[in-house]
């Protein structure tokens, strides 16, 4: 189950599972765009709706559906160039990246067999979390600095959740990975117009596809990675093969990455449901 993937480095990476065997679900906004990507997958894939600005839609989507999951990967992303919020009030990338994520996880979670993948992004390395501003209602709004809060805590996310399920005596491990520079049709907005004129011209000379982009999102679900691994490109975390990345300090911290999920949980009114095994 991938979530955005009907385009952009999400299809690619359904597209390449698919030809290794893999029955694909495709978890998007726009229906009609989903079911297309499916048709041109083939292979039994199928498209269901979600749209991960609404929690009454990730509930609806969560419960609507049946069975196990081996993989899934927390792959669609948002990005906006001025302060847009989701139908429940959250700043849109938070919500969108994380928070939706983070519902759709834990409302599946006692489902998944394999892993669970976050697609992030290296803009984590130079954000921080203000819990006492998380939506930007206060401060003036920073486009990339609000996409970066929100890949930093699609990593916290990633270390706590693997941690919650160690602790619960899961097999499940959760990986993180990042596509480097990929030209998928994603926009990144910086709010600088100059700086996004000079991305827009040097991503067909720079960056590399969306195959090439989706092959950190294969290496966290099918490689010989253990749990919160963090994939990325090799070549200056840029493009070329997968490997395993590091991470930044504020991606390490494990107090950070307790205290986010705690008020994430407050936030989606979603809980964890596979109990410690740790005796108290």
């Amino acid at each position: 189950m991938i979530t955005g993937g009907n385009s952009g480095i999400g299809y690619a990476a359904a597209a390449a599972l698919s030809a290794k065997g893999a029955r694909v679900v495709l978890a998007v906004r726009d229906l009609e765009k989903g079911r297309a990507a499916a048709q041109a997958i083939g292979s039994g894939a199928e498209a269901r709706r979600l749209d991960l600005s609404s929690l009454s839609s990730v509930r609806e989507f969560a419960d609507g559906f049946d069975g196990s999951i081996d993989y899934l990967i927390n792959n669609a992303g948002a990005m906006s160039s001025t302060r847009q919020a989701t139908r429940d009030g959250f700043e849109s990338q938070f919500g969108v990246n994380h928070l939706g994520h983070f519902a759709l996880t834990n409302l599946l979670i006692d489902r998944v067999t394999a892993r669970v993948v976050t697609v992030t992004s290296t803009a984590h390395n130079s954000a921080s979390i203000d819990f006492d501003d998380l939506q930007w209602e206060h401060r003036r709004y920073r486009p990339f600095g609000a996409y970066g809060q929100s890949k930093l805590a699609n990593l916290l996310f990633t270390a706590e959740l693997q941690r919650r399920l160690t602790d619960a005596g899961s097999l499940v491990r959760s990986n993180a990975a990042h596509p480097g520079w990929a030209s998928t049709g994603f926009t990144i907005t910086s709010g600088n117009r100059v700086i996004d004129r000079l991305s827009a011209l040097a991503t067909p000379l720079m960056a590399h596809g969306p195959e090439g982009g989706a092959l950190p999102t294969l290496l966290a679900t099918t490689g010989e990675v253990p749990g919160d691994s963090f994939a990325g490109p090799s070549r200056f975390g840029v493009r070329g093969p997968a490997t395993l990345v590091n991470r930044s300090a504020a991606a390490h911290d494990v107090q950070l990455a307790r205290h986010l999920w705690v008020v994430s949980e407050e936030l989606t009114h979603t809980t964890f449901p596979l109990a410690s095994t740790t005796a108290t």
